[in-house]
């Protein structure tokens, strides 16, 4: 039983890049010794949860996550995902995965599928016309699939990195901005561009998992950082705001994403699974979701839920660009097989 069990991480690593190598404006990049620290840290980190899924947002060379995986003692167990032919001058999503369970072959995805449609005269006599125009995701998505064991059905895995809170530097726009005019309102406009964007690339994984999951017993995972917290929109569209029922009840939703803070939650007298600190701020920024298939009530549970674990102390200390450490947490989730009555053979 327990070689079906199974175990998913979400690690930001804070533009993991060759030592020298450019990262965005910064020409000159991480020196050699906080490089190092670096690898020592996250090396060390990947090797105390072990994961047999982890997922990589942050990340400049792909030779980097090699180094990293050969520090954690990854390098024999665990295959890395990149995507083919990335020159490190951009960030993308990417994960390692327990060699013995990858199949298939990894996608990145760029574009917004079709049925993505942001549109809208209004629902409402007092609305004007809306349209969004965006088509891609500011970090590709990272799709993969995964199967513990032959007798267990594929685990369909998404990777997502959405855009940050921080708000859109609209003063570099040409065409349109005026100092004068719209200077005094820039952080304000920047904050609700950032969320228009965030919020269209939540919908857009959504449609996503909805093609796979709706009218279907197949399971699916969502790892990453999705800069907004669980009672957010962001993680609303994302979740379809499933029912979490009582201890005694069972359902589950079709096409519905459950957290994973959710439920550890409920197994807590107090909620601590901060993963980022802004201005002293504790908030969850990352992610674990998944299908009803790892839902504990769900009648087409498959896995259970074991727990969640947020390595989050280094958060502590605001020194992450010279001690090495991430800033944010790196989160733990393990899921035992253990099907709910006649879930195995639906």
């Amino acid at each position: 039983m327990a070689r079906r069990d199974i175990s998913f991480s979400s690690m930001n690593l804070l533009n993991l890049q060759l030592p020298g190598e450019a990262i965005y404006g910064d020409t000159d990049g991480w020196d050699a010794g906080v490089y190092a620290r670096k690898i020592v840290w996250s090396g060390r980190t990947l090797q105390r949860i072990a994961a047999d899924v982890v997922g990589f947002q942050e990340l400049w060379a792909p030779a980097a996550l090699d180094q990293l995986l050969s520090a954690a003692g990854l390098a024999g167990t665990h295959t890395a995902l990149t995507p083919p032919g990335h020159n490190g001058r951009s960030i993308v999503c990417a994960a390692a995965v327990r060699s013995d369970i990858l199949t298939g072959t990894p996608e990145w995805i760029t574009d917004f599928p079709p049925e993505m449609v942001l549109r809208s005269g209004g629902d409402d006599p007092q609305q004007s016309d809306i349209s969004v125009q965006l088509t891609s995701f500011s970090r590709p998505v990272l799709h993969f699939q995964v199967r513990p064991t032959d007798d267990t059905p594929a685990i369909h895995v998404f990777i997502c990195h959405f855009k940050s809170r921080r708000p859109t530097q609209v003063w570099r726009e040409r065409g349109w901005y005026d100092r004068d005019v719209h200077g005094p309102h820039s952080t304000a406009l920047g904050y609700a561009i950032s969320t228009i964007r965030r919020t269209a690339e939540a919908a857009a994984l959504r449609v996503l998992v909805t093609r796979l999951t709706k009218g279907t017993a197949t399971p699916a995972v969502l790892i990453g950082d999705m800069n907004d917290g669980k009672e957010s929109n962001t993680l609303n569209i994302l979740s379809e705001q499933p029912t979490y029922l009582s201890p005694l009840s069972t359902g589950g939703g079709d096409n519905a994403l459950y957290t994973a803070q959710t439920l550890q939650e409920y197994r807590s007298v107090r909620d601590v699974y901060y993963t980022h600190v802004y201005k002293g701020q504790r908030e969850s920024l990352d992610h674990i979701l998944f299908s009803e298939q790892f839902y504990d009530n769900s009648k087409r549970r498959l896995w259970a839920f074991d727990e969640m674990t947020v390595e989050n102390d280094h958060l502590n200390f605001d020194d992450h660009k010279t001690s090495g450490t991430t800033d944010h947490g790196v989160l733990r989730t393990a899921f035992k097989w253990k099907p709910a009555p006649g879930a195995a053979s639906a």
